[in-house]
């Protein structure tokens, strides 16, 4: 008897969903450690394929701008590989270097998986070690985290095995999927810590940011008070402006493991404070922190902020500022010592004021450093770091001449700091540009430079 044509169709279709479900079962009972490699956090194919496959082959198209010249007679979109630009954007790390943003894109708050323009992003890096304080910062923030994890691809299994890892965080811890947008770094350079901030910073997706570590817990809401201030608010949105948020530790390390335990309240710190049982945030480097004048934050009057007035080449606060306008972190800096420093010397010397918010703060949480690697490596960044000075001097300066901002609020900045270079103290405090030229003649090999400017 002939099988109904129905019946043939209803066949067929029943012998295909046998054999898809054979398929993707197969794919579910596999170890996990082979099944990461072909499925990603939501059942999408991710490329997470031996080091002979390319990641970001495809490519980015730039538009004709509306000053291109003769625009009408250009057909189509200028095509750039996006690994060709990433590798130009990272140009002055260690390569070659593999870049993946949005390895995980966070489904934010808004509408169609987006943050709120005007937010705040934390920056942050992370390495396998310290994923599951990313979970617990995620958790606490409850607003936009952009992350750059570094993966060491020495070896496909070990590469294989950290992202197995970042997944089960990504899945298994709340708040994650919803406000954290992962970046991944493939490479086989450890510590490359600028890089790593500007990878995050890239990829934000907020006009403010804010560069954090890992291991800070942020104990009050400086987000929201930042926010809801219209005063605060338009600062950022000039660009002229950063806030720091104080940080703090325990004296004693193992008071500093349980971020559940830590103060939520400036009166709760200052009682801590006060009894020496939370001090200063790397008390023994004075240089790093001092700056925010302790003093003046505890006798402050509720919801004052105040402005950092003196500042010193080695201050590495916790700021929040504008994403875009200010100077990225220079990549030269590998490792431990003066990284951080950088960054914030080269936004400082840019015309960037730093306030303090006398309401807030953050604790470091307890962990065990490596000070063998730590010790070497400050020893050749010191190096680094006094060249480095002279530069920023140079390049800001030259910027503040041609500009005509060095006699303006926003040249104050550069103009004082770079007075604190040997060689350069004989600058005058009432500037005129010929005095200024007597500086770049007091650093070596600057005579060209001179010419060219006068």
């Amino acid at each position: 008897m002939p099988v109904p044509r129905t019946h043939g169709v209803l066949y067929y279709f029943f012998v295909a969903y046998v054999c898809v479900a054979c398929v993707y079962s197969f794919i579910k009972l596999l170890p996990r450690s082979v099944s990461s490699t072909l499925l990603g956090p939501s059942g999408g194919v991710v490329n997470t394929v031996p080091a002979s496959h390319a990641w970001g082959n495809d490519p980015i198209y730039w538009s004709p701008s509306h000053s291109t010249i003769y625009k009408q007679s250009i057909s189509r979109e200028h095509p750039t590989s996006e690994s060709l630009f990433l590798s130009k954007a990272f140009e002055h790390s260690m390569q070659p270097s593999r870049v993946i943003p949005f390895y995980f894109r966070a489904t934010g708050s808004g509408q169609k998986g987006r943050f709120l323009k005007e937010d705040i992003t934390i920056l942050t890096i992370v390495t396998s070690n310290r994923f599951s304080v990313l979970g617990k910062l995620a958790q606490r923030y409850q607003g936009p985290i952009s992350v750059t994890v570094h993966v060491s691809d020495i070896t496909i299994s070990h590469r294989n095995s950290i992202l197995d890892e970042l997944h089960n965080l990504y899945e298994s811890t709340p708040g994650m999927s919803t406000w954290v947008d992962v970046h991944l770094v493939l490479d086989s350079f450890d510590r490359q810590f600028n890089m790593w901030r500007n990878v995050a910073r890239l990829f934000a997706r907020t006009d403010f940011v804010m560069m954090l570590d890992v291991d800070f817990a942020v104990c009050t809401d400086f987000r929201h008070r930042l926010l809801r201030s219209n005063a605060m608010l338009d600062k950022l949105r000039e660009g002229y402006a950063a806030f720091v948020v104080p940080a703090f530790e325990f004296v004693t390390a193992e008071d500093g493991l349980d971020e559940s335990t830590f103060p939520r309240t400036k009166k709760e710190l200052s009682a801590l404070y006060n009894d020496g049982k939370i001090q200063v945030f790397h008390r023994t480097w004075e240089s790093g922190h001092n700056s925010s004048d302790y003093a003046r934050y505890f006798q402050a009057a509720p919801g004052d902020v105040y402005k950092v007035l003196a500042y010193q080449h080695a201050y590495e606060p916790y700021v929040v500022f504008k994403r875009e306008g200010p100077p990225w972190c220079d990549e030269r800096f590998i490792g431990y010592g003066g990284n951080k420093a950088s960054c914030l010397y080269e936004i400082y010397l840019s015309g960037v004021a730093f306030f303090v918010l006398s309401d807030d703060f953050l604790i470091h949480q307890s962990h065990i450093y490596a000070e063998d690697v730590r010790k070497a490596e400050r020893r050749y960044n010191r190096q680094l770091y006094l060249d480095f000075r002279i530069e920023a001097c140079l390049r800001f300066l030259h910027r503040a001449i041609i500009t005509k901002e060095l006699i303006s609020p926003r040249g104050t900045n550069v103009h004082e700091e770079c007075q604190k270079i040997r060689g350069a103290s004989a600058l005058g405090k009432d500037v005129r540009e010929p005095k200024l030229f007597f500086l770049f003649r007091s650093i070596p090999d600057t005579s060209q430079l001179v010419q060219s400017l006068t």
